[in-house]
């Protein structure tokens, strides 16, 4: 009886409650937090993250958000770069990487850019300058300037998912 108690108390131990602004109180496990050490530009105070996404919905076209642990006001939409710019290889030094890992080469890297949505929802744009990128077995993550000039920081791309949704739900 006593091991059955430890191992539920050592289970609650690995399992978070984050309380957010957008999608309520939500439970995490530890292994689901992404440590960003220099944390995102403008916001290099949150240094804990978690992905949220519809599981309903994962499609592919989503935009998923990297929400902070660190504050619950701030979530920030982001989504793969290759829905809306095939073939993005954002080109940056090596040396920037080593912070996410050591054997960056042969890493499982997820590649995020942030989003942009003001008022009128056809401005929306993508950050292809700035990509955020995730070491997915270290859960270490940062954000770099890639040294593409064919990368803008704002790239418009209501359109381009506008055009998949609909070929998508045909």
């Amino acid at each position: 009886m006593i091991i059955i108690i430890l191992r539920m108390a050592e289970l609650e131990a690995l399992i978070m409650v984050v309380e957010t602004k957008w999608f309520g109180t939500i439970d995490i496990s530890e292994d689901k937090i992404i440590t960003f050490d220099m944390g995102i530009m403008g916001f290099e105070d949150y240094k804990k993250f978690t992905i949220i996404y519809d599981s309903e919905r994962d499609n592919g076209r989503e935009v998923v958000w990297l929400q902070s642990v660190d504050d619950k006001n701030f979530a920030l939409p982001v989504m793969n770069p290759d829905i809306v710019y095939k073939g993005y290889d954002p080109v940056v030094e090596d040396e920037l990487l080593t912070s996410i890992g050591d054997d960056i080469l042969n890493a499982p890297l997820m590649v995020f850019v942030t989003l942009t949505v003001g008022q009128d929802i056809k401005k929306m744009t993508c950050n292809l300058k700035a990509p955020i990128i995730i070491n997915a077995d270290t859960r270490k993550g940062c954000q770099l300037i890639a040294d593409n000039d064919e990368y803008p920081v704002k790239y418009p791309i209501y359109d381009i998912i506008s055009a998949a949704s609909k070929k998508g739900g045909e």
